[in-house]
């Protein structure tokens, strides 16, 4: 990596104002998080050169979690040590957290108007489509990158397969799939390494601990971005500890795809239902804290692990099992529709992500305004 000289140190307080203000304006995920950090550091400010951002950018989609965010805080430790990776990665995370628990606020109110209500079931309808959307647009850069494409195939399906019927399944599916390529591509070179990660499926049980375990996962085993994890959180926070309705949940998906920030924020709206402020807070800082252990411990051998053949031959197979995973969260989320017109809406969505290319925050923002409109002009509205 081109590198820029240790000795010189941007000071905290330029980190906590420029991280901070790319998680104000930073809707749209991850694309909107890349093309905001590199106009920041690469071409307006040039504390890191290209070839050193598209190096970062490499590495961490290497490692599972929110890629967005570990190149934010990775961006913050390059030009500050590890303080400003802190101060940094904390900046961008927090406007979103202080939005979508007001917002969490707002929507899981007991006693929410009709037009409040009618912006969820509007917003939440086109959550599965922006599932597919999402998944979509991860397929053409996998498949360049496969090397056996029925290979590739396979590990879509299963990735979908496992998502859509066995959604707590699906990380050990994720970490199946990889150790199969890494295997194949390397033999016996690797598979002790991956011991560890197998063991951290575990189950638990019980109160702010299951909250904690949840959150764990979504922040540590997750490929792909956050729509992998939503068959998995949706089981624990909906069937297994029934810390909100189907309904609540899709509002919480639609919540973390309109505020700005990392999406992977969804799962504060998940610890607000369970524990309200407190459980945010706590889910929060349980989900991206493998995110900052992974940067600051790790990103002095970024080099090593973006060469590592260990390393990209196991995200070879995670990777396409990841977008299935993606595609497969779209049916339980669409079978959490309750109501006739939501169906509808879901094919609005779909045609204006799909076909009219639109935003999934404008697509989201639009079927809420007519989920308002359906409301007052009477429509009957999903039961929380």
């Amino acid at each position: 990596m081109d590198a820029r000289p240790s000795s010189e140190r941007i000071s905290a307080w330029t980190i906590g104002r420029e991280w901070g203000r790319i998680g104000c304006v930073g809707f749209g995920g991850p694309p909107a998080h890349i093309a905001l950090l590199r106009k920041l550091c690469v071409e307006k400010r040039r504390w890191l050169g290209h070839e050193e951002f598209e190096d970062a950018i490499a590495a961490c989609n290497l490692l599972p979690g929110p890629a967005s965010t570990q190149l934010a805080i990775f961006t913050a430790w390059r030009i500050g040590g590890p303080l400003g990776g802190l101060l940094g990665g904390a900046a961008f995370i927090l406007p979103g957290l202080i939005v979508i628990v007001a917002l969490a606020a707002v929507f899981f109110a007991g006693s929410s108007p009709d037009w409040i209500r009618g912006a969820e079931a509007g917003a939440g309808a086109g959550v599965a489509a922006v599932a597919v959307h999402a998944g979509a647009s991860l397929i053409p850069g996998s498949r360049a990158r496969a090397t056996s494409h029925w290979r590739w195939s396979a590990y879509i399906v299963a990735g979908t397969v496992t998502s859509a019927l066995l959604g707590p399944w699906v990380v050990l599916v994720l970490l199946g799939c990889g150790l199969v390529e890494a295997t194949l591509r390397v033999r016996p070179n690797g598979l002790a390494a991956m011991a560890a990660p197998l063991a951290v499926a575990l189950p638990t049980t019980g109160g702010l601990g299951a909250l904690a375990w949840v959150a764990l996962k979504v922040g540590g085993l997750s490929y792909g971005g956050g729509f992998v994890i939503i068959p998995l959180m949706q089981h624990d926070a909906v069937s297994a500890y029934h810390w909100m309705t189907n309904a609540e949940f899709l509002n919480a998906v639609a919540l973390g795809q309109i505020t700005p920030g990392p999406v992977t924020l969804t799962v504060a709206v998940v610890g607000y239902g369970a524990a309200g402020i407190g459980g945010a807070l706590l889910a929060t800082a349980v989900a991206f804290a493998p995110s900052f252990a992974f940067i600051l411990g790790g990103a002095t051998h970024f080099d090593a692990l973006r060469t590592n053949p260990f390393a990209q031959n196991f995200f070879a197979g995670a990777g396409p099992a990841a977008i299935g995973a993606i595609f497969g969260a779209a049916i339980p989320l669409a079978r959490a529709l309750s109501e006739g017109w939501q169906f509808v809406l879901l094919a609005l969505a779909a045609a204006l992500l799909l076909v009219a290319r639109r935003s999934p925050l404008v697509t989201l923002l639009t079927l809420a305004l007519i989920g308002v409109v359906a409301a007052l002009a009477g429509a009957s509205l999903p039961t929380q």
